[in-house]
């Protein structure tokens, strides 16, 4: 008899958390999702997914819960996409970004290897990790250089999972996932920000939009299709590391430019620059080639620019619509 496709994926409430669980059941997967115990848990975007998914609370600082977590669940893969993520909370919070991005990774694996050595691990790793770029685009092999406690985190994370699939033969692989957007974005980040921005200035309620550096540029891409990929690389016969993008760069100053189109508006009238959301170290650019996932896991981005900034914009007026 087929062993049950169970996955574990931490970070479910999150907005890669929650693509991935879409993706999941569509599949025939069970799946687990695992919650910290929060004064303030927020279930906003995995609310649809009530009564399919099971919720279990365990928590990257404490290496027990995980143990008893995995042995509970008994998951055939384990998607570790939890994390302390916003950049600039890494530079006024560096020893708990550490302990939930980097130490996080190691408690989950350990775990892993003591519970069940067969379970298919997912480390979700960050082209942050790329920083200033040492080569334009950045693939598999590119140097890395990070510019932020997260992207130090990061890589401490990328490098334990290859230390543990080459020490104790474990199926575990990172995807290097360039940044990638959706309406389920958190609101502290900049694409989010900008989208909610332009609703409320479409609607009459605010004037202008304060933002920091409009001139850094990304490879941004439409999150559900990322999901797809971590999904892929647990497939393979053998584990490996991918990066994901789409091989294209844009700069928020361009994501205004379209995302105030998108409602017959001029960025310039509305966008102020303020000192405050400015980084102490800045990644100018990140380009990825995803040459290796196109080849090997036939995974290619479909979504254009454009098409990512105009949903994210419609599906904010849309909220300001129902009054959410």
């Amino acid at each position: 008899m087929a062993k049950t496709r169970r996955a574990l994926i931490t970070g479910i409430t999150g907005q890669d958390g929650s693509y991935l669980a879409d993706l999941l059941l569509d599949k025939g997967y069970e799946v687990v999702g695992m919650v910290r115990r929060s004064s303030a848990e927020n279930f906003e975007r995995i609310a649809h997914l009530v009564g399919r998914v099971r919720l279990e609370q365990a928590d990257l600082l404490d290496q027990l819960s995980l143990v008893n977590l995995i042995r509970d669940a008994e998951p055939t893969e384990i998607y570790n996409l939890a994390a302390q993520s916003f950049i600039p909370t890494s530079f006024s919070q560096p020893l708990l970004t550490g302990e939930f991005t980097a130490l996080g990774v190691t408690r989950m694996l350990e775990a892993v290897r003591l519970v069940d050595p067969s379970i298919r691990f997912y480390q979700a790793s960050s082209s942050e990790m790329f920083g200033r770029v040492r080569e334009t685009p950045q693939n598999e092999d590119t140097p890395f250089y990070p510019r932020s406690p997260y992207g130090v985190a990061k890589l401490y994370g990328h490098w334990i999972t290859i230390n543990y699939r080459e020490s104790y033969d474990l199926f575990a692989c990172s995807g290097i996932l360039f940044n990638h957007e959706s309406p389920r974005r958190g609101r502290e980040f900049v694409t989010r920000k900008i989208a909610m921005g332009v609703a409320q200035i479409a609607a009459g309620r605010a004037e202008t939009l304060e933002l920091g550096n409009l001139d850094s540029k990304r490879d941004w891409g439409w999150a559900p299709e990322y999901v797809e990929a971590m999904w892929r690389m647990l497939q393979q016969d053998e584990p490996r590391d991918y990066v994901i993008g789409t091989g294209e760069h844009h700069s928020p100053r361009e994501f205004c430019q379209i995302a105030f189109e998108r409602v017959g508006l001029s960025y310039e009238d509305h966008v102020r620059i303020d000192p405050r959301y400015l980084r102490p170290a800045e990644v100018d650019t990140l380009l990825a080639d995803a040459s290796r996932a196109s080849r090997e896991l036939g995974w290619k981005h479909r979504t254009t620019y454009r098409e990512l900034v105009e949903r994210m914009v419609d599906a904010e007026l849309e909220a300001v619509r129902k009054g959410i």
